[in-house]
């Protein structure tokens, strides 16, 4: 936005006022019923102020929260999705963006530790929005639980597309799908909590979270 390659410092700052209106999204009362300001709301913020500034397309806007455990343990982690286009780059694919900043848990790991199966973890091809210069893949993970837990989900990109810029295509929307043990499967949308239980192959989650 500088326009300028200078580090990040309290000078560089100081000229920007933010004027945050109390009870809006960004200063709740007291008694609002909020949840994911830190993994949610702040990935929201950065899209608006890129799209504001025409920095770059939109990414999976947010940080895709995965929970499941039961009264012994819980498990935590964000999934990686893609990166947004910009006026001379296309984006990066399978990348944790912005305000993420993490990483995820080695396939092995996960494994041993927890009553899990990561039956696959791979790029979601073309789910990136098509331009002059391509969004970031989304990915699929999938999930095989061993026994019966609690699952619960924080994503966002489930019903509104990430936007493009400049003419740049919207890159895909993205998707929380379990297979139960009768073979149905069903799309749990964006936000969830659900019991999941022990079983089959098709007993599984697949989250697929995806960016311009």
């Amino acid at each position: 936005m500088v326009g300028h390659d200078i580090p990040l410092n309290q000078g560089c700052l100081k000229p920007i006022q933010i004027k945050i209106p109390p009870g809006s999204l960004l200063d709740p009362s007291d008694d609002a019923a909020v949840i994911g300001g830190n993994v949610l709301t702040c990935q929201r913020v950065v899209d608006v102020i890129f799209k504001a500034f025409s920095t770059c397309a939109a990414s999976q806007g947010c940080m895709n929260n995965t929970t499941f455990g039961d009264d012994s343990f819980g498990y935590y982690e964000t999934v990686a999705g893609g990166a947004g286009a910009g006026p001379t780059w296309h984006g990066r694919s399978g990348i944790h963006t912005h305000m993420t900043n993490t990483r995820i848990t080695d396939p092995e790991i996960l494994e041993r530790r927890y009553p899990v199966v990561l039956k696959q973890f791979s790029l979601n091809r073309g789910t990136g929005g098509r331009g002059s210069f391509f969004g970031g893949d989304g990915v699929i993970r999938e999930l095989k639980f061993r026994r019966s837990l609690i699952l619960c989900l924080l994503t966002e990109r489930r019903v509104y597309s990430p936007y493009g810029l400049n003419g740049g295509e919207p890159g895909r929307k993205g998707r929380n799908i379990i297979y139960r043990h009768n073979g149905s499967e069903e799309n749990l949308g964006g936000k969830f909590k659900t019991p999941v239980s022990a079983g089959v192959s098709n007993n599984s989650l697949l989250c697929f979270p995806v960016a311009l």
